[in-house]
């Protein structure tokens, strides 16, 4: 018999692209949302876990846990820790969690130092306590002012740990083109850090992909639909092996293809068969109603890929991981074996 589900839920796995306010469990923001005081409801909060006809918007809900809901280092090692439990639930064994810290230090109260070692802590403890390895990547908030962005580079350098590797840059891409974080970009290229964007998200020109590559000089890409509408990029991007981590619960496209054509017209279909090197992560699993399971399960079911083009999926996380070398060929080399082998035990293979 064949068991997909079970197979897609054991074999091991990376998320690079995964935000950490966008991970937070429904019980846990309700109970922070009481302790600190919160002007959000419960019945608010309830409403942010609901994908109907007209959700909240995942960028409105983050925007309520900055201002009025996240407010000591006790919740952030904590939402740190539960995302990491959940993740490591779905054999995800090292993550690259995105946090914006502008908003949090406009708002707690907290320095700087303070909020990345309580995050910090709490992927130590998930480490101890589930096995799975993990990193902090900050990332700056696009609709605060470039300044602001200049300011976050200047705090991680100041508070260097090994365990942030590099920044990354999100929130809404509508008219906060990459351009604007030129400066903050090439601060933390000189300081050494390794640098990713979101680009092409929200239906943004192919010039947004172009800009992060030539002018912010990142590494990796994500999101990067709209490459497919620029065929010269679309074939260097693939040339030069640039890793793509890619949503399938993607909001915008949700949101904006018609239900009966969605998975049919998403430019994650075309990507694979593009070239490009794609890797599939949740984003915002608490909001958008997924895990690292299901997200997995949508490139095979909604997307048509085959189980070889999952394998690859898998070695292009690896290879996108701002991981040490040495333990990235050891990855490859055990992953693969172990894929092969859960391929054959749940009757997938072939």
């Amino acid at each position: 018999m064949v068991d997909l589900q079970g197979f897609l839920r054991r074999i091991p796995k990376v998320e690079l692209h995964c935000h950490l306010l966008g991970t937070v469990r429904k019980a846990t923001m309700k109970a922070m949302a009481a302790r600190n005081g919160a002007r959000t409801t419960g019945d608010e909060i309830e409403g942010f876990y609901i994908r109907g006809e007209k959700p909240v918007g995942v960028l409105a809900i983050f925007r309520e846990q900055e201002a009025h809901i996240l407010k000591t280092t006790a919740d952030f090692r904590q939402i740190a820790y539960e995302y990491l439990e959940d993740a490591a639930a779905h054999t995800v064994r090292y993550a690259e969690i995105y946090w914006n810290p502008t908003g949090n230090l406009r708002h707690t109260g907290l320095s700087y130092g303070e909020l990345q070692a309580a995050v910090l802590a709490g992927m130590a403890d998930a480490e101890r306590d589930f096995g799975i390895a993990s990193n902090l990547i900050p990332s700056i908030d696009r609709e605060a002012p470039p300044e602001d962005a200049a300011r976050m580079v200047r705090l991680m350098i100041a508070n260097r740990d090994p365990r942030v590797p590099g920044i990354g840059i999100d929130y809404r891409e509508v008219d906060n083109p990459p351009e604007k974080f030129a400066e903050a970009y090439a601060l933390a290229r000189e300081a050494g850090f390794r640098l990713t964007a979101h680009a092409g998200e929200f239906g943004e020109p192919w010039t947004n992909v172009a800009a992060a590559l030539d002018l912010l000089g990142v590494e990796r890409l994500d999101h990067a639909y709209t490459v497919l509408d620029n065929p010269e990029l679309t074939a260097r991007c693939a040339a030069e092996g640039i890793v793509i981590t890619v949503v399938p619960s993607n909001s915008y496209y949700l949101r904006t293809l018609d239900r009966a054509e969605w998975a049919q017209k998403h430019p994650i279909r075309r990507m694979g068969p593009a070239g490009l090197r794609i890797h599939p992560n949740t984003d915002d699993p608490a909001f958008h109603l997924t895990d690292p399971t299901r997200c997995w399960r949508s490139m095979v079911v909604d997307f048509g890929y085959s189980l070889a083009d999952l394998r690859g999926f898998m070695l292009n996380g690896l290879d996108g991981a701002w991981i040490e070398d040495g333990l990235r060929a050891r990855w490859k080399r055990e992953w693969s074996a172990e894929f092969d082998r859960l391929a054959e035990e749940h009757g997938v293979a072939g």
